[in-house]
Protein backbone atom coordinates (compact mmCIF):
# COMPACT_ATOMS: atom_id res chain seq x y z
CA UNK A 1 0.00 0.00 0.00
CA UNK A 2 2.82 2.37 0.90
CA UNK A 3 4.57 1.57 -2.37
CA UNK A 4 1.37 2.23 -4.34
CA UNK A 5 0.87 5.59 -2.63
CA UNK A 6 4.43 6.64 -3.48
CA UNK A 7 4.01 5.62 -7.13
CA UNK A 8 0.63 7.38 -7.33
CA UNK A 9 2.25 10.59 -6.12
CA UNK A 10 5.05 10.25 -8.68
CA UNK A 11 2.65 9.31 -11.48
CA UNK A 12 -1.10 10.05 -11.05
CA UNK A 13 -1.95 7.69 -13.94
CA UNK A 14 -1.16 4.78 -11.65
CA UNK A 15 -4.53 4.96 -9.85
CA UNK A 16 -6.64 5.43 -12.98
CA UNK A 17 -9.29 2.75 -13.56
CA UNK A 18 -7.76 1.91 -16.95
CA UNK A 19 -4.37 1.27 -15.37
CA UNK A 20 -5.80 -0.73 -12.46
CA UNK A 21 -7.63 -3.02 -14.90
CA UNK A 22 -4.43 -3.25 -16.94
CA UNK A 23 -2.47 -4.32 -13.85
CA UNK A 24 -5.07 -6.97 -12.95
CA UNK A 25 -5.17 -8.23 -16.52
CA UNK A 26 -1.39 -8.54 -16.69
CA UNK A 27 -1.38 -10.14 -13.24
CA UNK A 28 -4.00 -12.74 -14.24
CA UNK A 29 -1.54 -14.90 -16.20
CA UNK A 30 1.00 -15.00 -13.39
CA UNK A 31 -1.76 -15.53 -10.83
CA UNK A 32 -3.20 -18.56 -12.62
CA UNK A 33 0.24 -20.15 -12.83
CA UNK A 34 0.98 -19.19 -9.21
CA UNK A 35 -2.19 -20.93 -7.96
CA UNK A 36 -0.87 -24.24 -9.28
CA UNK A 37 2.60 -23.42 -7.98
CA UNK A 38 1.11 -22.86 -4.50
CA UNK A 39 -0.07 -26.47 -4.34
CA UNK A 40 3.36 -27.70 -5.41
CA UNK A 41 5.31 -25.55 -2.96
CA UNK A 42 2.94 -26.47 -0.12
CA UNK A 43 4.09 -30.08 -0.59
CA UNK A 44 7.70 -28.94 -0.31
CA UNK A 45 8.32 -29.17 -4.07
CA UNK A 46 8.98 -26.75 -6.93
CA UNK A 47 7.97 -26.60 -10.59
CA UNK A 48 10.30 -24.84 -13.03
CA UNK A 49 8.51 -26.16 -16.12
CA UNK A 50 5.37 -23.99 -16.02
CA UNK A 51 6.69 -21.39 -18.48
CA UNK A 52 7.62 -24.07 -21.01
CA UNK A 53 4.28 -25.85 -20.55
CA UNK A 54 2.58 -22.51 -21.21
CA UNK A 55 4.53 -22.03 -24.45
CA UNK A 56 4.07 -25.57 -25.77
CA UNK A 57 0.38 -25.81 -24.93
CA UNK A 58 -0.24 -22.36 -26.39
CA UNK A 59 1.38 -23.48 -29.65
CA UNK A 60 -0.65 -26.71 -29.67
CA UNK A 61 -3.87 -24.74 -29.14
CA UNK A 62 -3.05 -22.48 -32.10
CA UNK A 63 -2.20 -25.48 -34.29
CA UNK A 64 -5.40 -27.35 -33.42
CA UNK A 65 -7.51 -24.32 -34.25
CA UNK A 66 -5.73 -23.80 -37.55
CA UNK A 67 -6.41 -27.37 -38.68
CA UNK A 68 -10.12 -26.76 -38.12
CA UNK A 69 -10.75 -28.43 -34.76
CA UNK A 70 -13.68 -27.11 -32.72
CA UNK A 71 -12.46 -24.56 -30.11
CA UNK A 72 -14.01 -26.49 -27.21
CA UNK A 73 -12.33 -29.75 -28.28
CA UNK A 74 -9.04 -27.95 -28.89
CA UNK A 75 -9.24 -26.37 -25.43
CA UNK A 76 -9.94 -29.71 -23.72
CA UNK A 77 -7.06 -31.42 -25.55
CA UNK A 78 -4.69 -28.58 -24.66
CA UNK A 79 -5.62 -28.62 -20.97
CA UNK A 80 -5.31 -32.41 -20.84
CA UNK A 81 -1.88 -32.13 -22.42
CA UNK A 82 -0.80 -29.70 -19.71
CA UNK A 83 -2.15 -32.07 -17.08
CA UNK A 84 -0.21 -34.97 -18.61
CA UNK A 85 3.03 -32.97 -18.40
CA UNK A 86 2.20 -32.24 -14.77
CA UNK A 87 1.46 -35.92 -14.09
CA UNK A 88 4.81 -36.81 -15.64
CA UNK A 89 6.59 -34.42 -13.27
CA UNK A 90 4.61 -35.76 -10.33
CA UNK A 91 5.35 -39.37 -11.23
CA UNK A 92 9.09 -38.79 -11.38
CA UNK A 93 9.06 -36.82 -8.12
CA UNK A 94 6.77 -39.11 -6.10
CA UNK A 95 7.18 -42.62 -7.48
CA UNK A 96 10.73 -42.43 -8.84
CA UNK A 97 11.85 -40.30 -5.87
CA UNK A 98 13.77 -37.76 -7.96
CA UNK A 99 14.31 -34.19 -6.81
CA UNK A 100 11.58 -31.83 -7.99
CA UNK A 101 14.11 -29.18 -8.97
CA UNK A 102 15.96 -31.52 -11.33
CA UNK A 103 12.82 -33.15 -12.76
CA UNK A 104 11.10 -29.88 -13.60
CA UNK A 105 14.35 -28.35 -14.86
CA UNK A 106 14.62 -31.23 -17.35
CA UNK A 107 10.95 -30.83 -18.35
CA UNK A 108 11.41 -27.08 -18.74
CA UNK A 109 14.41 -27.50 -21.03
CA UNK A 110 12.87 -30.33 -23.05
CA UNK A 111 9.55 -28.57 -23.64
CA UNK A 112 11.24 -25.30 -24.53
CA UNK A 113 13.17 -27.14 -27.22
CA UNK A 114 10.04 -29.06 -28.28
CA UNK A 115 8.18 -25.76 -28.68
CA UNK A 116 10.89 -24.39 -30.94
CA UNK A 117 10.84 -27.59 -33.00
CA UNK A 118 7.02 -27.66 -33.18
CA UNK A 119 6.79 -24.01 -34.27
CA UNK A 120 10.02 -24.08 -36.29
CA UNK A 121 11.05 -21.10 -34.20
CA UNK A 122 8.29 -18.93 -35.69
CA UNK A 123 4.99 -17.64 -34.27
CA UNK A 124 1.83 -19.55 -35.18
CA UNK A 125 -0.86 -17.03 -36.09
CA UNK A 126 -4.41 -18.17 -35.37
CA UNK A 127 -6.54 -17.70 -38.48
CA UNK A 128 -9.97 -18.22 -36.92
CA UNK A 129 -10.36 -19.21 -33.28
CA UNK A 130 -14.08 -18.67 -32.79
CA UNK A 131 -15.81 -16.71 -30.03
CA UNK A 132 -14.68 -18.97 -27.19
CA UNK A 133 -11.00 -18.66 -28.05
CA UNK A 134 -11.19 -14.94 -28.78
CA UNK A 135 -12.97 -14.09 -25.54
CA UNK A 136 -10.98 -16.25 -23.14
CA UNK A 137 -7.97 -13.96 -23.42
CA UNK A 138 -9.19 -10.81 -25.12
CA UNK A 139 -12.88 -10.58 -24.24
CA UNK A 140 -14.72 -8.27 -21.84
CA UNK A 141 -17.72 -8.66 -19.55
CA UNK A 142 -19.17 -5.48 -18.08
CA UNK A 143 -16.06 -3.64 -19.31
CA UNK A 144 -13.80 -5.92 -17.28
CA UNK A 145 -11.39 -8.30 -19.06
CA UNK A 146 -12.47 -11.94 -18.85
CA UNK A 147 -9.00 -13.14 -17.66
CA UNK A 148 -9.64 -11.16 -14.45
CA UNK A 149 -12.84 -13.15 -13.85
CA UNK A 150 -10.95 -16.40 -14.48
CA UNK A 151 -8.24 -15.35 -12.04
CA UNK A 152 -10.76 -14.52 -9.29
CA UNK A 153 -12.71 -17.74 -9.88
CA UNK A 154 -9.55 -19.85 -9.68
CA UNK A 155 -8.36 -18.06 -6.54
CA UNK A 156 -11.71 -18.81 -4.88
CA UNK A 157 -11.58 -22.42 -6.12
CA UNK A 158 -8.00 -22.89 -4.92
CA UNK A 159 -8.84 -21.42 -1.52
CA UNK A 160 -11.84 -23.71 -1.15
CA UNK A 161 -9.87 -26.82 -2.13
CA UNK A 162 -7.04 -26.09 0.30
CA UNK A 163 -9.33 -25.08 3.16
CA UNK A 164 -12.33 -27.40 2.87
CA UNK A 165 -11.33 -30.63 1.13
CA UNK A 166 -9.35 -33.74 1.99
CA UNK A 167 -7.08 -33.10 -0.97
CA UNK A 168 -6.19 -29.70 0.49
CA UNK A 169 -5.55 -31.08 3.97
CA UNK A 170 -3.39 -33.86 2.56
CA UNK A 171 -1.42 -31.29 0.55
CA UNK A 172 -0.62 -29.37 3.74
CA UNK A 173 0.14 -32.61 5.58
CA UNK A 174 2.68 -33.75 2.99
CA UNK A 175 4.53 -30.45 3.22
CA UNK A 176 4.40 -30.48 7.02
CA UNK A 177 5.71 -34.03 7.46
CA UNK A 178 5.66 -36.38 4.50
CA UNK A 179 6.75 -39.46 6.43
CA UNK A 180 4.08 -39.01 9.10
CA UNK A 181 1.47 -38.45 6.39
CA UNK A 182 2.51 -41.69 4.70
CA UNK A 183 2.37 -43.60 8.00
CA UNK A 184 -1.14 -42.22 8.52
CA UNK A 185 -2.29 -44.29 5.57
CA UNK A 186 -2.50 -41.47 3.03
CA UNK A 187 -1.40 -42.24 -0.53
CA UNK A 188 1.29 -39.56 -0.73
CA UNK A 189 2.40 -40.52 -4.25
CA UNK A 190 -1.12 -40.13 -5.63
CA UNK A 191 -1.62 -36.73 -4.00
CA UNK A 192 1.72 -35.47 -5.31
CA UNK A 193 0.93 -36.62 -8.85
CA UNK A 194 -2.38 -34.75 -8.76
CA UNK A 195 -0.70 -31.67 -7.27
CA UNK A 196 1.75 -31.47 -10.16
CA UNK A 197 -1.08 -32.30 -12.58
CA UNK A 198 -3.04 -29.33 -11.24
CA UNK A 199 -0.02 -27.10 -11.75
CA UNK A 200 0.37 -28.38 -15.31
CA UNK A 201 -3.26 -27.82 -16.32
CA UNK A 202 -3.24 -24.26 -14.94
CA UNK A 203 -0.02 -23.51 -16.84
CA UNK A 204 -1.72 -24.83 -19.99
CA UNK A 205 -4.73 -22.57 -19.34
CA UNK A 206 -2.37 -19.62 -18.97
CA UNK A 207 -0.89 -20.61 -22.35
CA UNK A 208 -4.33 -20.59 -23.97
CA UNK A 209 -5.10 -17.15 -22.51
CA UNK A 210 -1.75 -15.79 -23.71
CA UNK A 211 -2.25 -17.17 -27.22
CA UNK A 212 -5.81 -15.81 -27.30
CA UNK A 213 -4.72 -12.35 -26.25
CA UNK A 214 -2.02 -12.17 -28.93
CA UNK A 215 -3.99 -14.28 -31.44
CA UNK A 216 -0.64 -15.89 -32.00
CA UNK A 217 1.49 -18.56 -30.29
CA UNK A 218 4.99 -17.26 -29.66
CA UNK A 219 7.75 -19.90 -29.35
CA UNK A 220 9.40 -17.81 -26.63
CA UNK A 221 6.19 -17.27 -24.63
CA UNK A 222 6.41 -17.94 -20.91
CA UNK A 223 10.16 -17.37 -20.63
CA UNK A 224 10.89 -16.48 -17.02
CA UNK A 225 7.26 -16.91 -15.94
CA UNK A 226 8.25 -19.60 -13.47
CA UNK A 227 10.28 -17.02 -11.54
CA UNK A 228 7.36 -14.59 -11.36
CA UNK A 229 5.06 -17.38 -10.16
CA UNK A 230 7.54 -18.55 -7.52
CA UNK A 231 8.04 -14.96 -6.39
CA UNK A 232 4.27 -14.52 -6.00
CA UNK A 233 3.94 -17.74 -4.01
CA UNK A 234 6.90 -17.29 -1.65
CA UNK A 235 5.58 -13.90 -0.59
CA UNK A 236 2.79 -15.81 1.17
CA UNK A 237 3.88 -19.46 1.39
CA UNK A 238 6.81 -21.16 3.09
CA UNK A 239 9.30 -22.74 0.69
CA UNK A 240 9.78 -25.58 3.16
CA UNK A 241 6.14 -26.59 2.61
CA UNK A 242 3.12 -27.09 4.84
CA UNK A 243 2.48 -23.41 5.58
CA UNK A 244 0.73 -20.87 3.38
CA UNK A 245 -2.56 -19.83 1.82
CA UNK A 246 -3.95 -18.97 -1.59
CA UNK A 247 -4.75 -15.52 -0.22
CA UNK A 248 -1.02 -15.04 0.31
CA UNK A 249 -0.39 -16.03 -3.30
CA UNK A 250 -3.06 -13.55 -4.46
CA UNK A 251 -1.38 -10.76 -2.51
CA UNK A 252 2.03 -11.82 -3.78
CA UNK A 253 0.84 -11.83 -7.41
CA UNK A 254 -0.66 -8.37 -7.02
CA UNK A 255 2.56 -7.09 -5.45
CA UNK A 256 4.59 -8.45 -8.39
CA UNK A 257 2.07 -7.00 -10.87
CA UNK A 258 1.98 -3.58 -9.20
CA UNK A 259 5.77 -3.57 -8.94
CA UNK A 260 6.20 -4.26 -12.67
CA UNK A 261 3.53 -1.74 -13.68
CA UNK A 262 4.90 0.96 -11.42
CA UNK A 263 8.44 0.49 -12.71
CA UNK A 264 7.11 0.77 -16.29
CA UNK A 265 5.23 3.98 -15.48
CA UNK A 266 8.38 5.37 -13.87
CA UNK A 267 10.37 4.47 -17.02
CA UNK A 268 12.66 2.06 -15.21
CA UNK A 269 14.64 -0.12 -17.62
CA UNK A 270 13.49 -3.73 -17.99
CA UNK A 271 17.03 -4.77 -17.09
CA UNK A 272 16.70 -3.15 -13.67
CA UNK A 273 13.23 -4.67 -13.29
CA UNK A 274 14.71 -8.17 -13.52
CA UNK A 275 17.22 -7.27 -10.81
CA UNK A 276 14.50 -5.88 -8.56
CA UNK A 277 12.33 -9.00 -8.97
CA UNK A 278 15.33 -11.15 -8.04
CA UNK A 279 15.85 -9.07 -4.89
CA UNK A 280 12.17 -9.46 -3.99
CA UNK A 281 12.52 -13.26 -4.15
CA UNK A 282 15.73 -13.15 -2.10
CA UNK A 283 14.12 -10.97 0.58
CA UNK A 284 11.09 -13.28 0.72
CA UNK A 285 13.33 -16.35 1.20
CA UNK A 286 15.31 -14.61 3.94
CA UNK A 287 12.11 -13.63 5.74
CA UNK A 288 10.80 -17.19 5.35
CA UNK A 289 13.98 -18.66 6.82
CA UNK A 290 13.88 -16.27 9.76
CA UNK A 291 10.20 -16.98 10.47
CA UNK A 292 10.84 -20.75 10.36
CA UNK A 293 13.51 -20.37 13.03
Amino acid sequence: VIFSIIVAILNPRFLSMANILNVLRQTSINSIIAIGMTFVILTGGIDLSVGSILAFCGAVMAYLLNIGLEPVIALIITLLLGMIFGFFNGFLVSVMKLQAFIVTLVTMTFLRGATLVFTNGKPITVRDGGMLFENIGDGYLFNIPIPIYLMIFLFIGGHYILSHTKFGRYTYAIGGNEEATKLSGINVDKIKIWVYGTCGVLAALAGVITTSRLFSAQPTAGTGYELDAIAAVVLGTSLSGGVGKITGTALGAIIIGVLGNALNLLDVSSYYQMMIKALVILIAVLIDKKSNK
